[in-house]
């Protein structure tokens, strides 16, 4: 009940609420609609009193008129009847102008004063205007502030980009550094095309060769025991000097140097002849360049590097066919798989099959076995109730203290044993009925 005197409170005050709010909206539409009507009286004031100055002004020009023309007609008068009358009518004149300005000035005033109370409400809209106008011009450098400051950041931050950048390029610089960045670029490599070190792939390998202990970076196991060589190399310290060359000619020199030097890393490869190291590789190595941009650059400088290489059976390779090839491998490593698998459920075929024949052997045994249960379980039944029941009946005709109860007839059994159908089940070879 306390909830539902709550629930109906709250009812209650959610539609006074409503109606509330019902009214403002109503106030408020009055009071635009008032607004509105404010503006245009306001505009016909302003037109009415702008019409009623000019014709002020019209009839000032008016008297400045007449008063001038006066003047000139009563100079034209002659000197005698001028004097006598010029006194009197002068000062007529001006009582008359006196009056007539008296009159105007106080229309006027009045007519100022109304347009002034007309004026009083836009006065304070105005003002109102030009508050929010100042609050929004803080609010805009407010944000200008911001922004700024957003700026100096990025500023700030491109800078210490820039010394990273520098950093990383010195670093670049360095050989041991080099070669740890393109063996951590192969192994990225491997990784993106699937081969894992766990599974397809030998990191770090080496051997004892004819020239002292070999290393390679990678060793690629293949299908049928066969394997890949790759050896890793970053020749950067051209490129970059390219890269940072003041002028096109000796950028085109450094980019020169670094073909050179793509170029006696596959002499220097080649002379190390993994092939004999490794007989179950192929007889060739893969040179890995851990960049497309540093290949690129060395084929633009010197366009044989691809056939000297084939010739020193050195295979140049980029991070793009590099996890070319070894999704290849990685897809004759699946088909192998899939022939093992093949080969497996092959021989689990046949083992079942020889199983099935053996398990048909043993059902039809029980199925025999059965049958001669059963008939001997009716045989026994018969001799109950044609031999056995027979007599033991006869004690109930005597005066003895058993039970008068008729002894249960015994059912015999005439369902038999369902026979083996299946072909399968019905042969049983020798090898089974020896493993049986």
């Amino acid at each position: 009940q306390q909830q539902l005197n709550q629930s109906a409170s709250r009812n209650g005050q959610l539609e006074e609420r409503t109606l509330k709010m019902q009214q403002l909206e109503e106030s408020l539409h009055s009071l635009q609609q008032d607004k509105a009507r404010l503006m245009a009286e306001n505009a016909s004031i302003v037109a009415t009193f702008e019409q009623h100055q000019r014709a002020t002004n019209e009839k000032l020009a008016m008297l400045e008129q007449a008063k001038s023309q006066l003047a000139d007609a009563f100079k034209a008068l002659s000197a005698d009847a001028l004097s006598a009358n010029n006194q009197s009518f002068l000062l007529l004149a001006k009582n008359t102008l006196g009056q007539f300005q008296e009159a105007a000035q106080v229309d006027l005033l009045q007519r100022q004063k109304s347009i002034h109370e007309m004026l009083t409400p836009v006065q304070q809209t105005l003002k109102d205007v030009d508050g929010n106008l100042k609050e929004m011009e803080k609010e805009r450098a407010s944000s200008y502030l911001g922004l700024r400051q957003q700026v100096v950041d990025l500023i700030v931050a491109q800078k210490e980009l820039r010394n990273e950048t520098g950093n990383l390029v010195k670093a670049l610089r360095t050989p041991h550094v080099r070669g740890q960045w393109g063996e951590m670029q192969l192994k990225r490599v491997v990784e993106i095309a699937g081969m894992l070190p766990r599974c397809d792939f030998i990191e770090q390998g080496s051997v004892e060769g004819d020239k002292g202990r070999i290393r390679p970076d990678m060793v690629i196991n293949l299908p049928g025991n066969r394997t890949i060589i790759v050896d890793a190399k970053a020749p950067l310290a051209a490129y970059l000097d390219a890269l940072e060359a003041p002028d096109e000619t000796t950028r085109q020199e450094f980019l020169a140097d670094h073909a050179r030097q793509v170029r006696s890393h596959i002499r220097s490869l080649s002379q190390r002849a993994y092939w004999d190291q490794f007989p179950s590789a192929p007889d060739f190595v893969i040179l890995f360049l851990p960049g497309e941009t540093f290949f690129s650059a060395a084929l633009e400088k010197d366009p044989s590097l691809i056939e000297s290489g084939v010739r020193e059976r050195v295979i140049l390779a980029t991070p793009t066919t590099l996890i070319a090839l070894l999704r290849a491998v990685s897809y004759g490593w699946r088909q192998e798989t899939i022939a093992l698998n093949t080969q497996l459920i092959s021989d689990l075929g046949r083992d079942l099959y020889k199983r099935l024949h053996d398990l048909g052997s043993h059902l039809s045994r029980v199925g025999k076995s059965l049958g001669t249960a059963v008939e001997s379980y009716n045989h026994a039944v018969g001799t109950l109730e044609r031999r056995v029941l027979v007599t033991a009946r006869k004690f109930q005709t005597l005066d003895t203290n058993l039970s008068q109860e008729d002894l249960a007839q015994t059912p015999g059994i005439d369902a038999t044993p369902r026979s083996l159908s299946a072909p399968e089940l019905l042969f049983v070879p020798e090898e089974a009925q020896e493993v049986a």
